[in-house]
């Protein structure tokens, strides 16, 4: 399963094998001067883009020299970059606007990822589920402060329900199969992989309750915005690289794939599974700001957040360096 393959992965720190000089003071703005850099990403297929740049050597022929920090969700990676050990991290969206509401200054400078299907409650049929009205009052797993999070809010709402009809149950993705299996919950709220695995184990006693057009999840990159100030030409490296490997991956799916499973130990038939539940795309959107919105009006009326105003999200988002390398990749109006 997954979760054993990738514990040992948790505490992984690595420099890719490209060599250069370490820097001080004042950034070198030149392809020249190889510049080390830390990405805390995830082994989620969300952060695909990542694992395939890395595989390919296209961060190191953009000059960057990465020191790869491994997570198991994009919560904890960007808790990485708030604690100072990367300065890049893959995250969805949710994790980042709590964030911008407890007052850290951060900058998403792509997404790299968007999906309608990545989310969705699975539910076992012999705990009484036979559709979404039925979740009242049972047991439902769910990944606080996450996608997860208002992922489950949005399902609930969407068929008449509410948080307080049901038994929340804050899990880690890597809990969850083992809750739902031994009937400790009744269903779980999550993402892949631990989605495709618990509906295989469930097998036909397994209900998915998903809708495409309630949410779309977007994974990003993000970094604080001091960073992003310091090191323009950093960032423009590293979003060169990964324009490469969206070119790569849609003209290359099949050994995307294969990087993908190699590079954090999948089952390739799992990866092949969700593969179609991906949009691999280094854009700036403005539905990102829509959903950053949305999900900052569910964190307060549910006192989720002890802000109470409405952050000006476009100064969280940087448009310039994207716009210089991809002017039709940032669609988004002032």
């Amino acid at each position: 399963m997954w979760k054993t393959l990738f514990s040992c992965f948790l505490l992984a720190t690595f420099w890719g094998c490209q060599k250069a000089p370490s820097t001080s003071g004042t950034e070198q703005e030149s392809v020249a001067r190889p510049q080390k850099i830390a990405i805390a990403y995830t082994v989620q297929p969300q952060s695909t883009l990542v694992h395939v740049a890395l595989t390919k050597g296209y961060f190191a022929e953009e000059g960057l020299e990465v020191k790869s920090l491994i997570h198991t969700f994009g919560k904890i990676a960007l808790q990485s970059l708030l604690d100072g050990q990367a300065d890049f991290a893959t995250v969805a969206e949710t994790p980042f606007m709590f964030n911008v509401l407890k007052g850290e200054k951060l900058f998403v400078i792509a997404n790299i990822e968007a999906s309608g299907l990545n989310n969705a409650i699975v539910a076992r049929k012999d705990a009484g589920i036979a559709s979404a009205s039925d979740l009242a009052g049972k047991r439902i797993g769910f990944t606080p402060g996450t996608t997860s999070d208002f992922f489950l809010d949005s399902i609930l709402i969407a068929n008449g329900l509410t948080r307080k009809a049901i038994e929340p149950v804050p899990l880690n993705p890597e809990e969850m199969q083992a809750a739902i299996l031994d009937r400790r919950v009744d269903a779980v709220c999550t993402w892949n992989y631990p989605l495709s695995e618990i509906k295989q184990q469930l097998g036909a006693n397994g209900l998915v309750i998903v809708d495409r057009d309630i949410y779309t999840e977007t994974f990003n990159i993000a970094a604080k915005q001091a960073f992003v100030q310091r090191h323009p030409e950093t960032v423009k490296r590293l979003l060169r690289a990964l324009l490469k490997t969206e070119e790569f991956v849609a003209r290359h799916p099949d050994e995307a794939q294969e990087i993908l499973s190699a590079s954090t130990r999948t089952d390739k038939k799992l990866v092949r599974a969700v593969w179609s539940a991906f949009n691999y795309q280094v854009l700036l959107n403005q539905s990102l700001i829509i959903t950053l919105e949305d999900e900052t009006r569910w964190a307060m009326k549910h006192q989720l957040t002890k802000a109470t105003e409405m952050p000006d999200y476009r100064n969280f988002i940087h448009l310039d360096s994207l716009r210089a390398l991809k002017p039709d990749a940032v669609r988004f109006s002032r």
